[in-house]
Parts: C-alpha cells; structure tokens; sequence
C-alpha cells in the first residue's frame, strides 16, 4: 500500500476544500496576480485575501514575493502528485467495490428470475 505523508494531504486538502481558495489557484494558472488584483477580483477585502493566499502558501501551493508596496502572487513549486495519487487510489477501491455490488445484483437478478420460473411452473 502507498503511504501519503499525512501532514502534507491535510494542508492540501484544507487549502483546496475552499472555493476562493480554488478560484484564486485557477486564477494563478493563468498569470500572476497581486494580492489587491486578487481581492478585487473576488470581492473580498485585501486582509481576507492574505488570509486565503496564507493558507495556500502554507500548503506550497502559492509563492509570494513583495516588490515595493505589491505583493505579487504565483503558482508554487509543489505539484499534486500524492493528493492526486491518493484520489486515484479512492477510486480504484470504490471502483472495486461497485463491481462487487454489481455482481451481487446480478446474482439476485438471475436468482429471483430462476425462482419466479419455479414458481409458475
């Protein structure tokens, strides 16, 4: 079985679970931004912001860098790859167990329509 470092998948999982949070990783996908562009663009005060952008940076996810009075956001150095692989594996079991559930269906199925022949016959 793969381990996945806890810590690691807990941060990401919390930083993601927002949907400014989503937002504002999609939004760096396509370019930088500033803090004050971001908080514009969502709505939110400039220290509503640094709050989202601070969670996202303690998962990795967000680099910042300050260039005189502008805070200037980018996507960070981490990649996905264990919460992705952890999402995988979710699925590979769930999958499984679907299957088994449609073999058992499958089996009542044949069963109750071998029983209902017996019984008119």
């Amino acid at each position: 079985m793969v381990q996945y470092r806890s810590s690691q998948l807990d941060g990401s999982f919390a930083a993601l679970s927002d949907a400014t949070r989503r937002g504002v990783l999609e939004r760096l996908g396509r370019a930088d931004a500033s803090i004050t562009d971001l908080a514009n663009a969502f709505g939110m005060t400039l220290t509503g912001m640094r709050k989202h952008v601070g969670v996202l940076e303690r998962a990795d996810l967000v680099t910042t860098h300050k260039i005189g009075r502008v805070r200037t956001c980018q996507l960070g150095p981490r990649r996905l790859d264990e919460e992705t692989a952890w999402i995988e594996a979710q699925c590979q079991l769930w999958d499984a167990r679907f299957d088994q559930l449609d073999h058992v269906v499958a089996e009542l199925h044949d069963k109750e329509r071998t029983d209902g022949r017996n019984h008119g016959e």
